[in-house]
């Protein structure tokens, strides 16, 4: 029996197909003759009744996906399922930021657990915020403040010289900002971040190997699966491909090495079958991203690899 995978994701019409790994992840499936739907994240609900326990539904539709620009799906009648009596697998695929919603839609689905495998688990996303995760492997990291003042703030930079500030919940390179050694603009951006986020904010020091790249290297149920170095496009410090960054290909140096194996164990115990980790310079760990990982349609057109195919044997493993 084919399995029933539902995805969890953006509208199908706003994705980028040359490089988007959610797509990728359906044509796999797809291809291993999986039964694939699609829905949005608001349409998700729980309900309780007479009977004893509750369903989880959401209003999907029946999706083909074909590697065309600008007709890369159709879809069929969008109805109303129940994720634990009709779906095998949810693949938790919306993107960021990963916010009080992100968090209640996590909730619910791990309310699926025994019934329907949810990939990445989805108890253990909340519990894995990729810029708080990652602070367990602080002895990788470049020096860190987690903080909302400003104070604090211009004590590290007392330390550190130029820095990098970045929302504690961001993604996709959004909101980076860079603070010079005149500091000018400290008190600004401060006040900038702490009117946006209730959160605190993460600062860093600057870290000039950037210009040579931002290495995300993917694991597959803690295992290496393949690295791409994302590289800086003109007048930019951000390396993240939606910024403008360009890809090349890359190994691991053995810092790098080092650093998959002290994380793998871990993340194959959380259920985190699909994440991807940041790495400057050859040493330095920035971010572990849990929630909508990214990168595995660039590391296979250099390597040659299948790393969706890959993923898909991870989680037919775990059932």
């Amino acid at each position: 029996m084919s399995l029933r995978v539902a995805v969890q994701m953006d509208p199908m019409d706003s994705i980028n197909i040359a490089g988007d790994s959610s797509f990728a992840l359906m044509l796999s499936a797809q291809d291993r003759g999986m039964e694939v739907w699609h829905y949005d994240v608001a349409s998700l609900a729980y309900e309780t009744g007479d009977a004893p326990g509750a369903r989880i539904t959401a209003h999907a539709a029946p999706v083909k996906v074909q590697r065309v620009e600008g007709d890369h799906y159709t879809i069929g009648e969008r109805r109303r399922i129940d994720l634990a009596q009709d779906i095998d697998v949810v693949l938790m695929r919306q993107d960021p930021p990963f916010h009080l919603g992100y968090i209640s839609s996590a909730l619910l689905l791990d309310r699926l657990k025994g019934q329907t495998l949810v990939i990445n688990d989805p108890r253990e996303v909340v519990n894995a915020p990729e810029k708080m995760f990652v602070l367990d492997y602080a002895r990788f990291m470049p020096p860190t403040l987690i903080a909302r003042s400003v104070e604090d703030v211009r004590a590290f930079q007392d330390k550190h010289g130029s820095v990098v500030v970045k929302p504690l919940h961001g993604n996709g390179g959004k909101a980076i900002f860079k603070i010079g050694d005149d500091r000018m603009n400290t008190s600004a951006l401060f006040e900038v971040f702490n009117q946006t986020w209730p959160e605190p904010h993460m600062v860093q020091p600057f870290l000039p190997e950037v210009s040579e790249g931002d290495k995300r290297i993917v694991l597959v149920d803690g295992e290496f699966a393949g690295a791409i170095n994302r590289k800086p496009g003109k007048g930019e410090f951000r390396s993240n491909l939606a910024q403008g960054g360009y890809a090349e290909a890359a190994d691991l140096t053995a810092r790098e090495e080092e650093i998959c194996a002290a994380m793998g164990p871990e993340l194959k115990k959380r259920g985190l079958v699909f994440v991807g980790i940041d790495v400057i310079g050859g040493k330095w760990l920035t971010e572990i991203n849990v929630t909508s990982p990214t990168g595995i349609v660039a590391i296979d057109k250099f390597n040659g690899t299948d790393t969706p195919g890959r993923i898909w044997d991870a989680i037919e493993a775990r059932l």
